[in-house]
C-alpha cells in the first residue's frame, strides 16, 4: 500500500465519516447513441476522515467541489465513484428505507437562509417536518418539542406561528439550524452558513453552531471560502483546488506553516487588521483551468510559479507528515518534523 493510503488508513481509524477515492462527474454532453462526450470532474479522487466531535473545515475557490463532497457525503448525490462510512456503515449500499433511516443521523445547513425555506409553511411547520417523515413526535409533544428547539438556537417560542419572510437572514439561518437539529443528527454539512450574512451576525451564527457542538457532541463539515471562519470554528482543515485536497492539517499547523503553494496564495490574500503585518502577497497566474478539461499531472502546475518539469505529467499523491499535515505537492512535501 501506498504512503498515502497507509495515511488515510490510519487517520479513518475510529472516524466517524469516511470518505476515500470519492469522485464525482456531470456528463454535459451526448455524442451517438446518447453517450457521453463530456463531463465536469466535479470530485476527483477525495480521501478524507472526521472524527466523532470535530469540525473539519473545507476551503477554496469557487466551483472547487467543496458543496459537491458536502452533497456526496450525505448522499443527496450520488457519487461517481469512491466509498462513504457513516460510522463503519457503508452509505452508497444502504437501500432506501435504510437510507431514509440514515438521514436522521447526517443533516444539512444550506447557504442561503431565503432560499432554503419555503416560504409557505409556518416556522413552526418547517422546524417540524423531520419529526413527522422520521415519526418521532406528534401533537402537543411535537409543538413542545419544536419550541425548545426554537430556544436551543436563540429564538422564542412566539416566532413558531410566523412565516419565512418575516425574519432577518441571521434569523432564518437559525431557523434552519433547528430544522436540521430536530431529528438528533450526529453529522451535519454546513455549507457557507454565514456567507449570506452581514459580519455581525457572522460571529453570532459561529458561536452558535459552536456552542451546540459542545453541547450536542456534534461532527461538522464546514464549508467556506472564507479562511478567517474556517480558522476560527475548525479543528482541522482542508483546502481543495479543482476536486481533489491539496493540503490537510490541524488548524494551527495549516495557518502557522502552510506548505502548498495555492494555500500559501490563498492565505497571502487574507486582509489583515495589523498594518505592522502585511504578508507578502503571492500573485496567481491564469484563471483556474476549467473542470471539463483539467490538466495533467498536478492540476495547479498552470498557476504555481514553483512548477517543475515533472508537476506537469505526474499527479502528486497527498502524503501525510508530521503532526498529521498531508500536502500534495513535488516541490514542497508534507513536514518530517
Amino acid at each position: 500500500m501506498s504512503d498515502a493510503g497507509t495515511s488515510m488508513r490510519t487517520e479513518s481509524d475510529g472516524a466517524l465519516v469516511v470518505a476515500r477515492g470519492l469522485r464525482k462527474q456531470y456528463p454535459v454532453a451526448a455524442g451517438f447513441f446518447g453517450r457521453s462526450t463530456l463531463a465536469v470532474h466535479a470530485l476527483d479522487g477525495v480521501d478524507l476522515a472526521i472524527r466523532a466531535g470535530e469540525t473539519l473545515g473545507v476551503v477554496g475557490e469557487s466551483g472547487c467541489g467543496k458543496s459537491t463532497l458536502g452533497r456526496c457525503l450525505l448522499r443527496l448525490v450520488e457519487p461517481t465513484a469512491g466509498e462513504v462510512r457513516f460510522d463503519g456503515r457503508d452509505v452508497l449500499a444502504l437501500a432506501p428505507r435504510e437510507m431514509r433511516r440514515m438521514r436522521r443521523e447526517m443533516q444539512i445547513i444550506f447557504q442561503d437562509p431565503y432560499a432554503s425555506l419555503n416560504p409557505r409553511m409556518r416556522v413552526g411547520a418547517i422546524v417540524a417536518e423531520g419529526l413527522e417523515v422520521h415519526g418521532l413526535a406528534q401533537g402537543a409533544a411535537k409543538r413542545e418539542r419544536v419550541e425548545r428547539l426554537l430556544a436551543q438556537v436563540g429564538l422564542a417560542a412566539e416566532v413558531i406561528d410566523r412565516y419565512p419572510h418575516e425574519f432577518s437572514g441571521g434569523q432564518r439561518q437559525r431557523i434552519g439550524i433547528a430544522r436540521a437539529l430536530a431529528v438528533g443528527p450526529r453529522f451535519i454539512v454546513a455549507d457557507e452558513p454565514v456567507s449570506a450574512l452581514d459580519l455581525s451576525i457572522q460571529a453570532q451564527v459561529l458561536n452558535l453552531l459552536m456552542d451546540l457542538q459542545e453541547q450536542m457532541g456534534l461532527t461538522y463539515l464546514f464549508i467556506s471560502h472564507d479562511l478567517r471562519v474556517v480558522e476560527h470554528i475548525s479543528h482541522r482543515v482542508a483546502v481543495m483546488y479543482l476536486g481533489r485536497i491539496v493540503e490537510q492539517a490541524p488548524r494551527e499547523a495549516l495557518y502557522a506553516n502552510p506548505r502548498h503553494p495555492y494555500t500559501r496564495a490563498l492565505l497571502s490574500a487574507v486582509p489583515v487588521a495589523d498594518p505592522r503585518r502585511r504578508p507578502e502577497r503571492i500573485p496567481l497566474g491564469g484563471d483556474v483551468p476549467s473542470p471539463l478539461h483539467p490538466p495533467s499531472g498536478c492540476a495547479f502546475h498552470p498557476r504555481c510559479p514553483f512548477a517543475e518539469p515533472r508537476c506537469r505529467t505526474e499527479t502528486p499523491a497527498l502524503i501525510s507528515g508530521a503532526g498529521g499535515h498531508a500536502v500534495a505537492c513535488h516541490v514542497f512535501p508534507a513536514p518530517t518534523e
